[in-house]
């Protein structure tokens, strides 16, 4: 019988850069939060948003006014 030498598991997992910067989740994180408390508008109409991905997306539109990592928005 062979002896095994004993492996390390790796999870085969990159390093890959941040998509976004923790600035952008914590905007993204407030407007959820106004959102869930019924006080989050929409710009243009002034509508009260219900939507999951709209809040998110006006968060990450606050993050990159304000400078943050964030990818660019999709057109």
């Amino acid at each position: 019988m062979a002896t095994r030498t004993m492996k390390s598991k790796s999870t085969g997992r990159k390093k890959r850069a941040r998509k976004y910067s923790r600035g952008a989740g914590k905007s993204v994180e407030r407007e959820m939060h106004a959102m869930k408390r019924g006080k989050l508008k929409s710009g243009r109409s002034g509508k009260t948003v219900k939507s999951r991905k709209q809040a998110i997306a006006i968060g990450l539109s606050e993050a990159r006014k304000a400078g943050a990592k964030a990818p660019k928005k999709k057109s």
